[in-house]
């Protein structure tokens, strides 16, 4: 991601400091360099509201002021939440504040007296650094702003999915990992007469239920295999003699790890129960 040259130039500024001086010779620095929206202050209790209306890139805060000292300001300043960044340079003349003033949250500081062409590079160093903050948080809002609207789009897609394939089958069904139903829409238990479980709970020969159990093995061979099938024909034998036959499709689900969560598909009555 680059930063371009109109957005350090066009960057939001407040210069702080109660020596009138030092606010005329840094707002002629910055508007010679083509800074065009500096603002200043020489109170140091309005920084806190100042910054909560105008949203600084970048705060040039002197350490050293009657009433309130900067670091109070930069206490101040991380009550906003808004701001999870903290876009102060330092002012000082005092070396051993330096150290506490970056602990404090500090992103650079200039040394007086100035030295300008060091206050003009860790301006536009620091500015570049912020910039670039604020838009990788634009780009992440609208990065969840599109997850979120994609996320609304499948979750109508599979709604309406769901629907089709409930007008087109006459039951529509869905497994956890284990293998135990989860969802189940359509008359499947009149259809079947049984527990949707025993759809994939094996039992010997023919079992209580009647089912094939060659069939059987074959469907759950295939979900062993985490495979999809499609118009698989599997049937029952009745107590009165008669045999349904059933077609069922489905195919395996993976989260977004790739991990196996289980299988949807639906399913057919092809002998309707006598």
């Amino acid at each position: 991601m680059k930063v371009a040259n109109a957005d350090i130039l066009g960057a939001r500024l407040l210069i702080v400091d109660d020596q009138e001086a030092n606010v005329s010779l840094l707002e002629q620095m910055l508007r010679e360099d083509g800074y065009t929206r500096v603002t200043s202050t020489m109170d140091p209790q309005e920084v806190c509201a100042l910054h909560r209306k105008n949203r600084y890139d970048l705060v040039l805060l002197d350490l050293q002021m009657p009433g309130m000292d900067g670091f109070q300001v930069m206490e101040g300043l991380k009550t906003n939440e808004a701001d999870s960044y903290l876009p102060v340079l330092v002012i000082t003349a005092q070396p051993g504040h330096k150290l506490r003033a970056l602990q404090a949250g500090a992103r650079d500081f200039v040394s007086k007296p100035f030295d300008l062409v060091e206050v003009r590079t860790r301006i536009r160093n620091t500015l570049e650094v912020q910039v670039l903050h604020r838009k990788l948080e634009e780009f992440n809002a609208e990065l969840e702003r599109q997850v979120a609207e994609r996320t609304a789009e499948l979750r109508e897609s599979e709604a309406r999915y769901r629907s089709l394939t409930e007008l087109a089958s006459d039951w529509y069904w869905e497994q956890d990992e284990n293998g135990n139903f989860t969802k189940v829409s359509g008359p499947v238990l009149e259809m079947l007469g049984i527990r949707v479980d025993s759809l994939v709970e094996g039992t010997a020969g023919a079992g209580a239920d009647g089912w094939d159990q060659a069939e059987r093995e074959a469907l759950l061979a295939r979900i062993a295999d985490r495979q999809p099938f499609l118009e698989f024909v599997f049937s029952r034998a009745r107590a009165d003699g008669t045999t349904q036959r059933f077609q069922v499709s489905g195919e395996p689900m993976f989260d977004r790890r790739c991990r196996f969560i289980g299988y949807r598909g639906i399913g057919l009555e092809l002998t309707p129960s006598r």
